[in-house]
């Protein structure tokens, strides 16, 4: 074994109902924030199965600390004259 080389790690997947119990969202929500790109994307491991890695969410995660607390909300959402 060389003394440089890198041990390889897997990376942790979620699926779905992992990644929902700690993303305080709703199904709906997620699929409209990824296809938004404000999420990161889903990876299907088999045709009808779908993971996001765990550092994806984690990077994320600190990402949104970074946002301004004072944002404007989604369009549709806004109060003033008609």
């Amino acid at each position: 074994m060389e003394s440089g080389a890198q041990e390889l790690r897997p990376r942790r997947m979620l699926n779905e109902k992992q990644l929902l119990e700690i993303i305080p969202v709703s199904r709906t929500t997620l699929h409209r924030m990824q296809k938004a790109g404000r999420f990161p994307r889903a990876v299907y491991v088999a045709p009808n199965r779908k993971i996001w890695f765990e550092d994806e969410i984690a990077a994320w995660q600190n990402a949104v600390d970074e946002f301004d607390p004072h944002r404007g909300r989604g369009k549709g959402r806004r109060r003033g004259s008609s």
